[in-house]
Parts: structure tokens; sequence; C-alpha cells
């Protein structure tokens, strides 16, 4: 027998292969993702609309944004320079360096934030000195950051450890023989290599950023107009029985959740064909 012939399915396995693929991704994706839509539109655009424009929801988006725009680039500089430690140096510690950037994916978001609270809540270890001098971290924005960043600081590096380690450290090394210092060797050799993968990367951060709720959840306080980031804020209308509101901000959730698959196919395909090229 062929080896094409032993891996080559009938055309009706194959029909059904692809067949039980897309009825899954129907029933679990596009049937809630139109359920969200048609909820938050069932009494019509002005009430959609008003859903978006009330206060507390603009504060929330607001709010998602911020956190956003702070987490997003501190984890760019963390999962770089580790991903570049480990990727071009060997040091004692780099294995522990490596479980430690995957902790945030064996922790429950909930457990995390609760970490945060016994380091830095009234009660809690740092608590009385937080107090003493007049700082506020948890049910406060900084304390929404900070699991934030946790619980979004595996993904830069996670995509970017393993194409730095395949590229090596070849191109590195011709630059400093050439007499290029550490920041011209990073700015126009590293950096361009990696363009692509960083930008994958940062693209699942932002999402998961825009997105958490459980890690945030537990250290915000549920404050509304001040500490709801979007998922709460949908939470508490959701309890509150104020369904179209609260379809309606999950309906801008949704929106960016399909800009940020849309972006992630064309990155991928980007990613290689660049890679592809590369190995050519």
């Amino acid at each position: 027998m062929s080896r094409a012939a032993a891996v080559t399915e009938s055309r009706l396995a194959r029909a059904l292969l692809i067949g039980g693929a897309m009825a899954f991704l129907g029933f679990f994706l596009l049937l809630p993702l139109l359920a969200v839509f048609s909820e938050g539109l069932k009494q019509g655009w002005s009430a959609f609309a008003a859903a978006i424009v009330e206060h507390d929801a603009l504060a929330a988006i607001r709010l998602t944004l911020i956190i956003a725009v702070i987490s997003v680039p501190l984890n760019v500089v963390f999962g770089i320079a580790a991903s570049w430690a480990i990727a071009k140096f060997n040091f004692k510690g780099k294995s522990l360096l490596i479980t430690l950037i995957d902790l945030p994916f064996s922790v429950s978001p909930v457990v995390s934030g609760l970490i945060f609270v016994l380091l830095f809540g009234a009660h809690g270890l740092l608590g009385p000195w937080l107090q003493a001098h007049d700082l506020k971290i948890i049910f406060a924005v900084p304390g929404i950051v900070l699991a934030t960043v946790f619980i979004t600081f595996p993904f830069v590096a996670r995509e970017l450890i393993p194409l730095m380690m395949e590229q090596g450290k070849d191109d590195e090394e011709a630059a400093v023989s050439l007499g290029a210092n550490g920041w011209q060797t990073f700015w126009h050799v590293t950096l361009p290599n990696i363009r692509w993968g960083l930008l994958y990367g940062v693209l699942l951060c932002n999402a998961r950023a825009m997105g958490e709720f459980g890690a945030v959840s537990v250290v915000s306080g549920h404050i509304r107009g001040m500490t709801n980031t979007m998922p709460l804020h949908v939470e508490i209308l959701y309890n509150e029985y104020d369904f179209v509101g609260a379809f309606a901000v999950a309906s801008l959730l949704a929106v960016l959740a399909l800009v940020t698959l849309v972006a992630k196919s064309v990155l991928e395909w980007r990613f290689d064909y660049h890679h592809g090229g590369a190995g050519h």
C-alpha cells in the first residue's frame, strides 16, 4: 500500500469530518455570537446606542482601554527581555524562568487575584504599610493593572521564545563582529527577525487583557463607574436583569474578538509566509 493511499480518507469520511467540524463551530461559536448581537439589538438601535453611551458603560470601556494600554507594553518589554535571555544565553535559573513564565497558565485567575488581595489588601501582608502611606492598590486601578499583567505576561514571551531559539544567534554575533553595539543589534537585527511573532503575541495579549474577568473581578471591588471593566459591567447589568444593556456592551467585546480573529489570521499568514521564505 502506498503512503498516499494510507493517509487519504474517502470522500465520505472527509465530508463527515468537515461537516462535523463546521456543525461544532456553528453550534458553539456562531450561535452564541448571533445571540449576543440579537439580544443587544432586541429593542432597536436606539436602546443599543443608549446602553453603550451610558455613563457607567463609557467608564467601563475607558478603563478597559486604559488597562490594555498599560499592561500590553509592560508585557512586550518583559516578553522581549525574557525571550532574548532564554534563547540567546545560558545561565543558572533558566529553567526556573521558563517555569515562572508558564505559571499564569496553570494558576486559576481567581486564585491569582486572591494572591494580590493577600499581598496588598487592607489585612494583607503589605496592607498596613500601604494604608500608612495612603497608597491604594486593591479595589483600585493599580490592582487591576497588576492582575492583568500577571494573567497576560506569558503571551508575548511564549510566542517569541521558540522563534528566537529556532533563529539562533548567528545574526546577532555577525552584527557584533561588524561593530554594532547592543542597541543597534537589537533594533536592526533581532527586532526585524521577530516582528511578526511579536505582533502576534501582542495581539493575543491585548485580547486577553480586555477580556479578563476572574482575576480582575477579585481585585476590582466592582465599583460602578470606577473599577468595573467591560466584562465586569456586563455581569452587573445581567444580574440586574438589564439584558439589553448587558448584551449591548457584550457585543462590543464580541466585535473586539472578531477583529482579533481577523488580525490573528492575517498575522499567521504573514508570519508563515515570511518564516517559510526565510527557510528557503
